[in-house]
């Protein structure tokens, strides 16, 4: 084994000689890297390369080839020096038998906790309900407190999902199915959708191979005639955007994700002439207001098609994904989705929360700048502080559904906790209105009832009722997307066990329950 300007070689049984990574690789996709950055990473390439070095992976290939992948995934995905390090190093302490003082003394208490917070996710194992439910909690809590933690396993798991062909079939099911009920939906949550659609797009094959190849055939069936339109529209679209002043676009063509193309398929019940977005022409423009003067002009000359068009810049998603779509005749007898959005927006949508993670302003070659959120540098260990009582103020901008996620009821059983979970966080999610206009999420189907404890606990326990656009409805009545909801309160009420059956959500169930209970204590004690 040597080194020739920072590129490892390694002869194997199955390489004659191999280049698997370079640090120079690595710095070239970070924003400016300062002198120390790279001295940061060179270090922990060293240290990552030489802890491996004698262990190689079900493939056959150096062990480190892993470590460099997941360090080179954080870099594309805009990380910074620490996140890339601690990917470099996040195996050496489980699989290579590094102690932990260490890696202290070599490269500090912060990155040392980042790789500990990964180790201790990757004895999460998909086995039983029971096992499944406690990893989910510590999964979530880890996330709760160091947003980074979850996105190193994020990029980890990509490069095993890569590999996955590699490992003893009766191993793949297993980490598939977790991958893609667990950590797919989890990137979708954090807004990273790059990430979220290689993760099901490389589960997919594993877990549904007959309707993979299904898929495939009908993609492989609609490509060529489809990107044909979408390049004959794209440029009359951009011919008429500058007519009108707007000049300054970028224009591409997404493909939908295999999986999310099945998932809407079995929901079309498999007719693909009910699908318009397979393949879509995507237009950033400079401005929100371009965004909607851009509609407006491609509306002029195409028309849309009813109950198509889809504003999730006034209602932004909960993972936090902005987007204008349309769907337009074209004068060729087709239909075309069109996507607007811009360069910032285009940024959040590819990479969520870890567009975010920046302490410095810095432009991307995509033109997005990304802003700095103050929720999640709340989340990091070195900001994050406790007050004389213990308690933790820093939380309080922590997007609901990652603090509820780390929340750890002991009155739920495992398999209340797995199903609720998915209900809660991993279904489709529908916005309600309070009379005041504050914007509530909630799983589909919810009713007032998940509305009222959604707002708060206490007119969750004293509702009496509830009006939906001004109008008295029962309390089972399923909220639709847009409704707004007043709740109407009276002091003496409190909840039945009727409720239980009609509310949706793990939180309001929750609510309820210790509200039952503590009824039945207090009539048990007159």
């Amino acid at each position: 084994m040597w080194i020739t300007s920072h590129v490892v070689f390694l002869k194997t049984k199955s390489y004659s000689i191999r280049m698997i990574g370079s640090i120079k690789e690595l710095t070239n996709m970070m924003d400016s890297p300062s002198k120390e950055d790279i001295e940061l990473i060179t270090r922990a390439f060293n240290f990552a390369q030489k802890a491996h070095s004698n262990q190689l992976r079900y493939s056959g290939e150096p062990y480190f080839i892993h470590s460099y992948e997941t360090g080179k995934n954080l870099a594309l995905l805009g990380m910074g020096a620490t996140v890339i390090t601690a990917g470099l190093l996040h195996d050496v302490i489980e699989d290579a038998d590094i102690d932990e003082e260490e890696i202290r003394k070599e490269f500090g208490d912060e990155i040392l906790f980042l790789i500990n917070g990964v180790t201790k996710l990757g004895k999460i194992r998909f086995h039983g309900l029971k096992r499944h439910a406690e990893s989910l909690r510590k999964l979530f809590i880890a996330s709760s407190q160091d947003i980074r933690v979850i996105i190193i396993k994020l990029a980890d798991r990509i490069h095993n999902m890569e590999t996955l062909k590699h490992v003893p079939e009766e191993k793949q099911l297993r980490i598939a199915t977790e991958t893609l009920e667990i950590f797919a939906p989890l990137a979708y949550r954090l807004g990273m959708g790059i990430l979220n659609r290689k993760l099901e797009d490389l589960s997919f094959p594993f877990v549904y191979p007959k309707e993979h190849e299904k898929v495939l055939a009908i993609v492989k069936e609609k490509n060529n005639e489809d990107i044909e339109l979408l390049k004959k529209v794209n440029q009359t679209i951009i011919k008429k955007l500058a007519k009108e002043g707007i000049t300054n676009i970028e224009t591409s063509y997404r493909k939908k994700g295999a999986y999310s193309l099945y998932k809407k398929l079995e929901r079309k019940d498999w007719d693909v002439n009910k699908i318009y977005d397979i393949f879509a022409l995507r237009i950033i423009v400079p401005t929100v207001n371009d965004c909607y003067k851009a509609l407006g002009i491609i509306h002029s000359f195409r028309r849309p098609m009813p109950g198509r068009i889809k504003d999730y810049i006034a209602f932004s998603k909960p993972n936090g994904y902005q987007s204008i779509h349309t769907t337009i005749f074209t004068r060729f007898g087709n239909v075309v989705e069109v996507q607007l959005r811009t360069a910032e927006m285009h940024g959040n949508a590819e990479y969520g929360i870890a567009s975010h993670l920046s302490y410095k302003t810095k432009k991307t070659k995509n033109g997005f700048i990304p802003t700095n959120n103050i929720w999640i540098k709340k989340l990091l260990p070195n900001i994050q502080k406790l007050n004389n009582n213990g308690k933790n103020q820093n939380l309080a901008d922590v997007p609901v559904w990652i603090k509820k996620l780390a929340e750890n009821p002991n009155d739920v059983q495992s398999q209340e906790f797995v199903e609720e979970l998915k209900k809660d966080f991993f279904e489709h999610r529908i916005f309600i209105f309070t009379p005041n206009g504050d914007v509530i999420d909630l799983p589909v189907d919810s009713s007032p009832i998940d509305f009222a404890y959604a707002v708060h606990s206490d007119i969750g326990n004293h509702m009496s009722g509830a009006k939906v656009h001004g109008k008295l409805v029962s309390l089972d009545t399923k909220l639709k997307n847009g409704d707004i909801v007043d709740i109407i309160t009276k002091k003496e009420i409190t909840p039945t066990a009727k409720w239980l059956n009609i509310a949706k959500t793990a939180d309001a169930k929750r609510h309820i329950k210790s509200s039952l209970k503590k009824q039945f204590e207090e009539d048990r004690n007159r």
